[in-house]
């Protein structure tokens, strides 16, 4: 073989490689079956630079997926001042056309108005007339850099309330507490944290947790509770053609089977008025017209009756700690974790309570400040509930220190105090004279003394002088003071009051 030949060979296989790559593989992933949507941060607090990679990351998640009316579908919404859908759910049915859709999309910048956008992905992602269809796993995955200038926790509650399975992608900005009570739980299956140069680290694993939520070419059980989960099972039986047999029995138990009669367009069913923490054995048996069709075997273990704390009470809130309460205390429950910081802010702290006590108090804390509390029952099966609360550290109140006279004359002294501590906004500072009238005076935080003019000599008199704070008033300190005759020579005397 020549050189030139060589060479020849040589640039078809690298040209062919290239083609392959651009073309990329067939989708590797068939049997999924699902409504699938991107929440995508296109405001201007994201980087013209995070933007692209954020579209890469997408158009990579979903190179392998196959897509189609009886697959999976995708739409993206942009995150914005108005939320804008960029494609429907049922616009492309191609993994080539999707990626080159994803690529297109252009950054709308504006603000972060994210709540808006959750609002308009529910609709989206129960919509006809976006492509949504109805008896088909929901699965929303929201990327973001963590801000938000609206409210999120309603319309992210009502989108998990309706069964869309929510996962988030924080690019590393975003606080802790308010993202893991956004997204499904438990959030360690359900949010990653990474930098925007790293998002293929965690593209495979995913892929493959959103593939475990929408994966209904087979029989398989979602939703499920203590008492109930939702069967899913492809459209085996044609219309009027055969009727499923569906039976179900704890596992070891046959004489508490029971069956049910479906028709044959049926691919889904809720079985409730289960036992909690039991394995159910269940088979689906197509009984068709036309040909034979070997039953559909699944396995089904219930979750353990677990209650969330139904009230997270904050009380006796203090400038450095406060005390979070909660209930009911169910004897399952082996620990509470309360998760606690700043907001807004990334710092968090754990504390682990004993599963038998009902409430704890959190010190060191940062006066005037507002925390996010989390309080996650862990119960002895593994399992966890959490409910969320704000509390609200009080103002520093220290009162005032070393209130101190000069004698200017019989009839004029000069009070000066230390600054009290916080975020003081003045002082008032009141004479109450043993002859003439009293006064109330208004001094700036700066200001940390005054003259007071006017006392008779010889008189004893009431000096007070108070902090003020934006939601309370400090404790002040009085003292007497009692002023020199005309005709005395020296200073002065005082006494603090009792």
């Amino acid at each position: 073989m020549s050189s030139r030949t060589l060479l020849v060979l040589l640039w078809l296989q690298v040209a062919l490689g290239q083609t392959l790559l651009r073309e990329g593989p067939r989708p590797s992933l068939p049997d999924l079956e699902g409504d699938l949507l991107f929440l995508l941060d296109s405001s201007g607090s994201v980087s013209y630079y995070e933007f692209s990679r954020i579209k890469e990351f997408i158009a990579d998640l979903l190179r392998p997926f196959a897509f189609g009316p009886h697959d999976v579908q995708t739409g993206v919404v942009h995150i914005s001042t108005v939320p804008t859908m960029e494609f429907p759910l049922d616009r492309y049915l191609s993994s080539g056309a999707i990626q080159n859709a994803i690529r297109s999309a252009q950054q709308m910048m504006g603000d972060t108005n994210t709540g808006k956008a959750l609002s308009f992905a529910k609709e989206m992602l129960f919509s006809g007339q976006a492509g949504a269809r109805a008896d088909v796993p929901k699965v929303m995955v929201w990327v973001t850099d963590g801000f938000s200038t609206d409210d999120i926790s309603q319309p992210m509650q009502l989108l998990k309330d309706m069964g869309v399975t929510v996962f988030i992608v924080s690019t590393g900005r975003g606080n802790y507490l308010e993202l893991s009570a956004a997204a499904s739980q438990p959030p360690e299956k359900h949010l990653r944290f990474v930098d925007v140069d790293d998002l293929t680290i965690i593209t495979k694993e995913l892929r493959d947790a959103i593939a475990d939520v929408i994966q209904a070419k087979r029989l398989h059980a979602t939703h499920i509770s203590s008492s109930s989960f939702r069967l899913r099972w492809p459209n085996l039986l044609a219309r009027e053609t055969g009727y499923y047999v569906l039976e179900y029995a704890p596992t070891g138990d046959p004489r508490r089977k029971l069956t049910r009669q479906l028709p044959g367009y049926h691919q889904s069913i809720v079985v409730s008025n289960l036992t909690p923490q039991t394995t159910y054995e269940v088979a689906l048996i197509p009984e068709s017209n036309e040909r034979y069709l070997p039953p559909q075997n699944t396995r089904v273990t219930t979750l353990e009756e677990a209650i969330s704390p139904a009230k997270v009470l904050i009380s006796e809130s203090k400038p450095h700690s406060v005390r979070v309460s909660w209930s009911p205390t169910p004897e399952s429950v082996s620990t509470y974790q309360v998760m606690y910081g700043p907001l807004p802010g990334n710092s968090v702290k754990l504390v682990e309570v004993d599963g038998s006590l009902n409430s704890t108090v959190l010190e060191d804390l940062v006066a005037n400040t507002t925390y996010l509390v989390t309080v996650s029952a862990i119960y002895k099966s593994g399992k966890e509930k959490a409910l969320s609360a704000k509390a609200c550290t009080q103002e520093e109140n220290s009162k005032i220190k070393h209130l101190r006279f000069k004698d200017l004359s019989p009839t004029t002294v000069k009070a000066s105090w230390e600054p009290a501590d916080g975020n003081v906004l003045g002082y008032h500072v009141r004479c109450r004279r043993q002859a003439g009238s009293s006064t109330l005076l208004s001094i700036s935080p700066q200001i940390h003394s005054v003259l007071l003019s006017d006392l008779a000599a010889g008189s004893t008199n009431k000096v007070c002088v108070k902090p003020i704070y934006n939601t309370l008033q400090g404790k002040g300190l009085c003292r007497m003071v009692h002023m020199q005759s005309a005709s005395a020579t020296g200073g002065y005397r005082h006494r603090q009051s009792v």
